[in-house]
């Protein structure tokens, strides 16, 4: 199983982009599917989550400014990002995570969100 992200960019604070990812390979069922993170010189952390019936949790810095959908049948799972800030700025990555006596997480390339004041 592959994920695949896209959509990045560079964007002017208070502008969007929405975020793709997209898993290739066997055909598998996501239990939580999420975005993460990972600005300069900080640990990459939690930006969004949900699950596979649909319950969602966000990070606090980007609760009413982000939204996390996915899509159960196709594998995928995007991230529609609005009033994006400069503190925004940073390497975006997917992650799904595969259900079983073994948990298995899988992680997207990361894409490149850089906002500008």
């Amino acid at each position: 199983v592959q994920l695949q992200a896209s959509g990045g960019g560079l964007v002017q604070a208070g502008g969007s982009l929405r975020l793709s990812c997209a898993a290739s390979g066997s055909r598998v069922s996501f239990n939580g599917m999420s975005w993460f993170r990972q600005a300069p010189g900080k640990q990459r952390e939690l930006v969004a989550v949900m699950s596979r019936s649909g319950n969602i949790m966000y990070a606090s810095s980007v609760k009413g400014r982000f939204t996390i959908s996915r899509d159960n049948a196709k594998n995928t799972v995007n991230l529609q990002m609005n009033n994006l800030k400069p503190e925004d700025t940073g390497v975006y990555y997917c992650n799904a995570v595969l259900s079983g006596s073994t948990p298995v997480n899988y992680w997207g390339q990361g894409t490149q969100v850089t906002v500008s004041s």
